[in-house]
């Protein structure tokens, strides 16, 4: 389904400077992470946040002090405000993500068809419990559906590879 209300993220980017580590493995997710949240997401601020601009959002993702920054701005680059989101309740669950991505990756290259599909099971178990809980930590701020969560998530994983 695609929202094309304007409770949406238009355009969305990473800051640079909080990318440690990139690979062709890690391209590749952070690409098509953005190319299906940009295809298909709903971002709709609650309250009084982002003041009265119904969206589209253009948002950048940052570390900043061990937390989620997520800067929102117009379709048109103005800023609104900024989100700030510790990353603690994340860190566990971006951690195993890592070792199981890690495992995949490996698995990749020498196993079997059955042990990837196995390890896959796996990684996309902890994807989806990393998701719940952005979902989750945004709740009060942001309402996002499932899909949408997946995608940041993969992001913020993007910005924590160390």
């Amino acid at each position: 389904m695609n929202f094309q209300s304007t409770q949406r993220i238009c355009q969305i980017e990473l800051d640079d400077k909080s990318i440690i580590r990139r690979n062709d493995d890690i391209e590749h997710e952070r690409r098509i992470a953005i190319f299906d949240l940009l295809e298909t997401n709903r971002f709709a601020p609650k309250g009084d946040i982002g003041g009265s601009y119904p969206g589209p959002f253009n948002i950048k993702l940052r570390i900043e002090d061990n937390r989620l920054a997520i800067d929102l701005k117009t379709k048109e680059k103005k800023d609104l405000e900024t989100l700030i989101l510790p990353l603690t309740p994340l860190r566990k669950i971006i951690k195993e993500y890592f070792i199981i991505c890690d495992n995949y990756y490996d698995a990749v290259k020498s196993s079997s068809p059955k042990t990837i599909e196995a390890i896959d099971l796996g990684r996309r178990a902890l994807h989806n419990e990393g998701s719940e809980i952005m979902r989750e930590r945004l709740a009060d701020k942001v309402d996002i559906d499932f899909e949408t969560a997946r995608r940041l998530f993969t992001l913020i994983c993007v910005l924590q590879i160390r």
